[in-house]
């Protein structure tokens, strides 16, 4: 395994031990794939970085810790380095910390051992549970701020949240299901990843008060935990379509849209209209085709900015601003996404 960093800063990126880190580069027996994989990882990422380092200034190192779908890790990972050198001279290194599925022990189990290794800045998304809110606060008592990204633990003593108003994001969703359907409505099926996750719990909420306000003639059938996983997301969703005859458009508020189309095309059923969240390469495609109608879509770089503020912020670098932390939604057909 080629590389040319110090063993110590290879093991501050992947958090392993020096000693971890020193049998994986000499190809020591007892050392599990998984920690290789790792190792490696760290020296991809010193290398990406090294460029931005090189231009000087204060550096922040900040521990990106998240539990969601692959396709949409890798477009954070790409917002966070993009706008590592946002407010130069001081830079931004990054650790990145994802898995599809994190058990809620193991997921506060990592904030402990990032706590004791040390950071300048931890920006998560995770469920809203006891065991993680404990976690963050441990965290925050040592002078760590913790930021939530997309979906917010508002019952932590989190620094802030970054990212979209989840409850005016789901209204939207409504709206427009509403006048793609016209007079004659229907029922929409609406597919959360998990609803642990506060922010998907929001944009549902928002959009079940629109229906019963201002959308009378839609009606909604809610499934979750499919974590946004094709597969399970696909089963969850063909039991609900042939459950329900009369559902014949989709909010999707987690993901797995191609599984919930085939699901559709399974049951020889058409999908009339279909709202999704996010401009990932698996909805650039379906917009690309018009398999799906509208995307919401908010700016990860103008929230990772954000998030980057904030730290400098906190540490007295920057000046406390004002600035507001929610993105704005926008709205994309397929017809308008192909320039974002």
């Amino acid at each position: 395994m080629p590389h040319r960093y110090l063993v110590k800063d290879i093991a501050f990126q992947a958090g392993l031990s020096t000693a971890t880190v020193d049998r994986v580069l000499n190809a020591r027996t007892g050392v599990r794939g998984q920690t290789a994989a790792r190792v490696e990882s760290a020296i991809r990422e010193l290398e990406r970085q090294e460029g931005n380092l090189a231009r000087g200034g204060k550096t922040f190192v900040v521990d990106v810790v998240m539990e969601a779908p692959e396709r949409f890790t890798s477009e954070v990972r790409a917002a966070f380095e993009t706008e590592a050198g946002a407010y130069f001279p001081s830079m931004f290194r990054q650790r990145f910390h994802f898995a599809e599925r994190m058990e809620h022990a193991a997921f506060a189990a990592h904030l402990d051992r990032i706590r004791l290794r040390g950071s300048d800045g931890v920006v998560i998304k995770a469920p809203d549970i006891k065991a993680i809110r404990a976690a963050v606060s441990r965290l925050s008592s040592t002078g760590i701020p913790v930021l939530t990204l997309v979906t917010d633990l508002p019952g932590s003593s989190r620094l802030a949240y970054a990212g979209m108003d989840n409850g005016a994001a789901g209204r939207t969703a409504a709206y427009l299901l509403a006048l793609a359907l016209g007079e004659s409505g229907g029922r929409v099926l609406v597919t959360l990843s998990s609803s642990q996750f506060r922010g998907e719990e929001e944009r549902v909420t928002g959009f079940r008060e629109a229906l019963r306000q201002d959308h009378p003639t839609l009606t909604m059938t809610e499934i979750s935990e499919g974590f946004g996983r094709d597969e399970q997301t696909g089963a969850l969703a063909h039991h609900a379509i042939n459950t329900n005859p009369d559902i014949c458009a989709v909010y999707s508020v987690g993901g797995g849209n191609r599984s919930i189309l085939d699901a559709f095309a399974a049951a020889r059923r058409p999908c009339r209209a279909f709202v999704a969240h996010d401009l990932d390469a698996d909805n650039r495609a379906l917009l690309g085709t018009k398999r799906i109608s509208f995307v919401l879509h908010h700016d990860l770089k103008a929230d990772i900015r954000n998030v980057y503020r904030l730290i400098l912020e906190h540490t007295r670098i920057l000046p406390r601003s004002q600035t507001s932390l929610l993105s704005e939604i926008g709205i994309f057909s397929p017809y308008n996404f192909e320039r974002v």
